[in-house]
């Protein structure tokens, strides 16, 4: 039997997170496998979100609340994850560096990264570069992502990086930097692997980062 996911799609891109979750409850109590609930139902309708957000025709607050519908569903299949019947693209730590509290971006990045099958690992803000790297030696994620919104705490950004150097861990993680004073030139001459200026480019480079659809 197949079930018809479409409605829960539409529910997602427009952020009802009443219809949403109960058309997920629906798949799982119809049958419906976790992984194809997850993959057709919730990161097919945010790819759709990224897109129209990329195009103009989608806004923060409309993609803020499509991403917190998806994450009230992703709740719901978080049984099957713990069980292991649900894979992840790849795990992500996130987190605004040293001496920089923003954290909207950060936060929307996170969500939109979620809403594409990553595993995110949130280190909220303030982040100093050896927390950093004790997360990655811990975690052993695939990506780091650092958030500035001020041009003073850019630095720590290279610091961080750095700090991966001397501990070895460089070559086992891959950096994606963005914030609103951050350009791929200062990505560049730091290091990073990628920059990101918003969170739709942000989910296409951690796919293309890691080669994964």
């Amino acid at each position: 039997m197949t079930i018809d996911l479409n409605p829960l799609s539409e529910a997602v891109i427009k952020g009802n997170i009443q219809a949403a979750t109960q058309e997920t409850q629906k798949a799982l109590d119809g049958g419906g496998d976790p992984q194809t609930i997850l993959d057709q139902g919730l990161i097919a309708a945010m790819d759709i979100v990224g897109q129209r957000f990329a195009a103009g025709a989608m806004f923060v607050p409309q993609m803020l609340r499509s991403a917190k519908t998806m994450q009230a569903c992703v709740a719901l299949l978080k049984p099957a994850f713990q069980a292991g019947t649900v894979s992840s693209k790849g795990t992500v730590v996130m987190g605004t560096v040293k001496a920089d509290l923003h954290d909207i971006g950060k936060n929307l990045v996170a969500m939109m990264l979620e809403g594409a099958g990553f595993t995110i690992i949130d280190m909220g803000v303030d982040v100093l570069p050896e927390a950093f790297v004790q997360t990655v030696s811990e975690k052993s994620p695939e990506i780091l992502g650092m958030s500035a919104l001020l041009s003073t705490t850019m630095p720590a950004m290279k610091a961080t990086i750095d700090a991966l150097k001397d501990a070895g861990l460089r070559d086992k993680v891959k950096v994606m930097i963005g914030g609103a004073p951050v350009t791929a030139k200062f990505a560049g001459e730091i290091g990073a692997d990628r920059y990101a200026p918003d969170a739709g480019s942000a989910v296409a480079a951690a796919k293309e980062l890691l080669q994964t659809s």
